[in-house]
């Protein structure tokens, strides 16, 4: 196993079969090593950033005061064209190769990036021309004038159950709406634009009842269109401005039809859901790059710790469950690359990526939590410091396991893509010749078997199930040649 490479984000997915050879990468991984990372690491120390409410003449104006240095290295990301690379190539693979690199030193700047991504497909996909001449320009910017995105989808009650938690309420107003409620959990809170789930009046009160809506950070008169109540105090991810958003009487506009309201909020779940992923891969790769640094500086009983025979296996266990990793989450943005820009109805090769989508968010955080934890188990007492870094990635890391959806939360809308799709017989048919037909055959039996099984069983012991076909996925695509 080479150890060599798990100090360059681009060198891995090179090592790995990803095409990520290109100047523009390498230029951005370089400035993150010479310059970014000990931006981000301030950032990290300095903790919750100020929120200014009010100018000095009592206007609000809710601008969150982070350091010079924070915006020039959120800056880098956009100007590397993490948004206007995929308009320009027409893909979605330059924006997660910038998002894996970002992940190897900041997993918490990548959110910016993600929910940006997040705000630009819908509105590109489903924003009539008006509404596209108007905000995608700015958007697609390369330079420090670019507007960022956000998708505000989580209340009060909870982000799993959207169809009882979203309280939004939406009025029609001529060709625009009136959003009034409160997002609990809005990442990215001060973004320009944001995509909002809500109810519009007399809707059902349910999923079926929900639509996606266009909220810019201003009216058209020039005034703040949404206010943000207070910033929240997080373990970690410092690098994107967390908050409790109010919407009162906000302009909007209605993406799509109404009634695709929810198919909408899952393709904008779907997109952070595999940006999560890759993330969770790259920050497991830093973890393993730090760990192996430290052991092979630290002598213990008259040599390297990484010498001594349990370690060293440790760490070879270790970087091969990161390739089985790295070619889950891969897998899921190249599907997701086929398939980003259809519509309701969706085709099968989309179910086929729902499944493998849940299936790598799920394995990848947990992943990244087993290893960042054993990363500081390495550096031993100082690995608990917070002055040391390591620890820094077990928080991060804590994050990834619940952003987008939790680890249930994967499981169970991974049951749903199984049971309504047959997904899983979509996701064997795609592994055929990367696994034995008798393992093939075992795992789908497998399947089937918990299909059969009655509604509490088959919820209650789903996770060992789960568990084992993302591990499955993953060793099968590790046998994948090219």
């Amino acid at each position: 196993m080479r150890f060599d490479v798990f100090d360059s984000p681009v060198q891995f997915l090179e090592q790995e079969g990803i095409s990520a050879d290109h100047d523009w990468l390498r230029q951005y991984q370089l400035w993150f090593q010479n310059e970014g990372q000990a931006i981000s690491d301030a950032v990290d120390r300095a903790g919750t950033p100020w929120l200014r409410m009010f100018d000095r003449w009592g206007t609000r104006v809710d601008e969150i005061l982070y350091p010079p240095e924070y915006w020039r290295m959120l800056r880098q990301g956009y100007r590397s064209g993490v948004l206007w690379r995929v308009v320009e190539q027409n893909s979605l693979i330059p924006a997660y190769l910038l998002l894996y690199v970002t992940g190897f030193h900041d997993p918490g700047l990548a959110c910016p990036y993600t929910v940006s991504l997040s705000t630009l497909s819908p509105l590109s996909k489903y924003g009539d021309p008006e509404r596209k001449a108007q905000f995608l320009p700015r958007m697609l910017e390369r330079d420090d004038n670019v507007w960022q995105g956000a998708t505000w989808m989580t209340e009060i009650k909870g982000g799993s159950d959207l169809g009882a938690a979203v309280e939004t309420v939406a009025q029609p107003d001529g060709n625009q709406w009136r959003l009034t409620g409160d997002k609990y959990f809005a990442s990215n809170a001060g973004a320009e634009l944001a995509v909002v789930a809500a109810r519009p009046e007399g809707a059902p009160q349910n999923v079926r009842g929900l639509s996606l809506f266009l909220v810019p950070r201003r009216r058209g008169d020039g005034q703040l269109n949404y206010c943000i109540r207070r910033l929240k105090d997080k373990i970690a991810t410092r690098s994107v401005p967390t908050g409790e958003v109010e919407l009162r009487q906000s302009e909007a506009w209605l993406l799509g039809r109404a009634e695709y309201g929810i198919y909408l909020i899952l393709e904008a779940l779907n997109l952070s859901r595999v940006a999560n992923s890759v993330g969770a891969v790259a920050l497991a790769q830093r973890a393993i790059t730090d760990a192996y640094s430290f052991a092979t500086q630290r002598t213990a009983f008259g040599k390297p710790i990484v010498q001594h025979p349990l370690l060293h296996r440790q760490f070879e266990h270790r970087c091969q469950q990161l390739r089985a990793a790295s070619r889950l989450a891969w897998e899921a943005v190249y599907l997701l690359d086929e398939v980003w820009q259809e519509k309701p109805p969706y085709s099968d090769r989309y179910h086929l990526f729902r499944l493998v989508a849940h299936l790598a968010k799920y394995w990848t955080a947990e992943f990244a939590v087993e290893t960042a934890k054993w990363a500081m188990e390495v550096y031993g007492g100082v690995g608990t410091l917070y002055e040391y870094r390591v620890e820094r990635w077990l928080r991060e890391a804590m994050i990834l396991a619940i952003w987008e959806g939790t680890s249930h939360r994967q499981m169970l809308d991974g049951l749903e893509v199984i049971e309504r799709k047959n997904g899983h017989r979509l996701l064997l048919q795609h592994l055929r010749g990367n696994a034995s037909d008798s393992a093939l055959r075992a795992m789908e039996a497998r399947v089937d078997r918990q299909l059969g099984l009655d509604e509490i069983e088959r919820e209650g012991t789903l996770e060992d199930l789960f568990d084992d076909l993302a591990s499955f996925t993953a060793n099968a695509l590790l046998n994948r040649q090219g």
